[in-house]
């Protein structure tokens, strides 16, 4: 059984054991799972781009036929040398098409599987992790950490250097996704080309439309059962090219914190207090983040968390309905707020 802390995925990654035949790599966090599998697919193969070494299968189409995925790892390469098998899993149970692979391991074939947000118990996270030839590779919201992490390294890459203030304004504006953190970096990066220094306005010239900020109206709305200010706030998103998948991460994020936030209150902590575990608050969102304690309960928070994470993997099968996803999803969140109020 392997199942991989969050915080040891990565060196996972960068050395993985030569006994893990099915690699499967999930979570909330979609820009994140999208850069793990290509790492592992990088580290797989000499070529992801030549078709003998990578086959790329659709998970709902393997359901179908089970077997499939077995003949497919146990072909024998027909120019000699290792394979990968990149499954993007879809709305339907994998497990039993990764059983058999896991119980007779192909020699020279790699499977890694591609998910969303996955329940302790959905069949295939409980596949594999409990069996010996599969490793379970969790992604979540990046940390401070990791968000400073991927600032420095890009930001050395680029030849810049970010200002302390500027970094800390990152900090607080990224992490609900990582592939839309590296978006916005590329951009603020090239946007400071030619530069020795990224500045604080800079940041806010660049990433504060698309950060955190521009989405604290909606999701303080949503979480405080204001259907009318939400119904303003995502009007004025879409109108803008929002990412609805890239908001309900923000969502999902703030779910999560208001949960640690209202555990924190559970244990005596003054609400005043608790909401630091928010990073980067601002002082006028405050007030809106303790009446959303005062109505939340960490159940309820983990159900909402659960329901906004499905929505994230919804977005992410279905981008097209994205939209609808995003505005069912957080009028429910209104709605239980709204009942919660009462």
């Amino acid at each position: 059984m392997v199942a991989i802390k969050a915080g040891d995925v990565d060196a996972a990654i960068a050395r993985p054991s030569p006994q893990t035949a099915v690699f499967l790599v999930y979570g909330p966090d979609s820009g994140l799972v999208g850069e793990r599998v290509r790492r592992l697919v990088a580290g797989a193969v000499d070529n992801p781009d030549d078709p003998f070494q990578l086959v790329r299968l659709d998970g709902d189409e393997l359901a179908s036929d089970p077997l499939r995925l077995a003949d497919e790892a146990h072909t024998v390469p027909l120019f000699g040398g290792r394979r990968a098998i990149w499954v993007r899993a879809g709305s339907r149970n994998l497990a039993p098409a990764l059983t058999p692979v896991l119980q007779t391991p192909p020699q020279d074939a790699v499977v890694i599987v591609e998910a969303g947000d996955l329940s302790r118990t959905a069949p295939l996270r409980q596949l594999c992790e409990k069996m010996p030839a599969a490793a379970a590779l969790p992604c979540y919201a990046d940390s401070a950490r990791d968000i400073g992490a991927l600032i420095d390294d890009m930001s050395r890459k680029a030849g810049l250097r970010v200002e302390a203030d500027a970094r800390e304004l990152l900090l607080a504006s990224l992490g609900a996704d990582r592939a839309a953190s590296r978006s916005e970096l590329d951009k603020l990066l090239t946007y400071a080309h030619g530069r020795d220094v990224v500045t604080v306005e800079d940041v806010a010239a660049v990433v504060g439309d698309v950060s955190a900020i521009a989405f604290d109206a909606a999701i303080d709305a949503a979480f405080l059962g204001d259907f009318a200010t939400l119904d303003r706030s995502f009007t004025r998103l879409q109108a803008e090219g929002m990412d609805a998948g890239v908001l309900l991460g923000f969502a999902l994020r703030h779910a999560l914190t208001l949960m640690a936030a209202r555990q924190a209150v559970d244990m005596g902590s003054p609400p005043a207090v608790a909401i630091g575990s928010f990073r980067g608050l601002h002082f006028k969102r405050k007030a809106a983040v303790e009446r959303q304690l005062r109505l939340w309960t960490t159940a309820s928070l983990n159900r909402t968390a659960m329901e906004v994470g499905q929505a994230v993997s919804a977005t992410r099968r279905h981008p097209q309905l994205a939209t609808q996803h995003a505005l069912k999803t957080l009028w429910a969140v209104a709605g239980m707020a709204r009942r919660a109020a009462r």
